[in-house]
């Protein structure tokens, strides 16, 4: 593999997706460190989401479409070794710059992400085994992962929990409808994905309704203003989810590569946007 064939493996944008729980997390927690704040962002959405990813792309040895890459490059034993140096990286700079705590649940998420892909535990061949723990871990686990960086209070480490759960419902929302488009890659490989188990109609009904319960937590959370500028910062997200729906019910090859990647971006644009308001305002 060339350097950059490698970059293109770590899908560097990708981590754009996730970082709706990053700004969540620090919207809510007072008094944050900005210097502090600065290096969690770095070290999750430049190390540790891209290693994942590298990791992910050497066991599957996709051909087709893989999230944040259209064509991606064949794959060898390099990708392997940097992604796992990548990981160690940042576990020792999450421990100097930040706390021992950060760097165990950097170095805990690094572990439960190769499980996820590596071929003799592989979680991804296990559907709603899969689809629980990714949840947990890109959702909940990852926001008291940023909250605790900068709060040991046990009463706000409580006043927490229901945000955090928030985050994780958002992600078993999403989740499946990363997945719809892979369906035949994912059966080559003899992988029962949650989208697969759902299929394509299934998985639009499925996220419309976990979506729906996060929002209604949403609301039950925030005080009544800023739940309407939630609703305003994400009309654009509902707009596209059901203008696809509609597309996909006439036409099934409508659940592609392209259009699962417009979604993740509006939705991420969206929230990004909303909590970052939040972080300011």
């Amino acid at each position: 593999m060339t350097p950059k064939d490698i970059l293109l493996h770590l899908r560097l944008p990708f981590s754009f997706f996730l970082m709706p729980v990053y700004w969540f997390a620090i919207s809510q927690t007072p008094n944050v460190d900005k210097p502090k704040a600065f290096w969690i962002f770095v070290i999750l959405h430049i190390f540790i989401y891209p290693a994942s990813n590298a990791y992910n792309s050497y066991f599957d040895k996709d051909e087709g479409s893989i999230g944040g890459l259209e064509k991606p490059p064949a794959v060898d034993k390099k990708l392997f070794w940097v992604s796992w140096a990548i990981d160690i990286l940042a576990v020792i700079i999450g421990f100097f710059v930040i706390d021992w705590l950060f760097a165990l649940m950097i170095f805990i998420y690094g572990l439960i992400s190769k499980a996820y892909s590596n071929d003799t535990i592989r979680l991804k061949k296990y559907p709603i085994l899969s689809w629980f723990i990714v949840g947990i871990f890109q959702g909940a686990f990852t926001y008291f992962m940023v909250l605790l960086a900068f709060v040991s209070e046990v009463e706000l480490l409580e006043t927490n929990i229901f945000p955090a759960i928030i985050s994780t419902l958002m992600l078993w929302a999403v989740y499946p409808m990363s997945q719809i488009y892979q369906h035949e890659e994912d059966a080559k490989r003899g992988d029962t994905t949650m989208s697969m188990l759902l299929g394509i109609k299934g998985t639009f009904v499925f996220t419309a309704s976990v979506f729906s319960l996060a929002f209604f937590a949403f609301f039950l959370y925030f005080k009544q203003s800023d739940f309407i500028v939630l609703l305003l910062f994400n009309l654009p997200t509902l707009g596209f989810f059901g203008w696809w729906f509609l597309k996909v019910l006439k036409d099934k090859n409508q659940a592609n590569f392209k259009n699962t990647m417009w979604l993740n971006l509006l939705a991420s644009i969206c929230l990004n946007g909303f909590y970052i308001w939040l972080c300011i305002k």
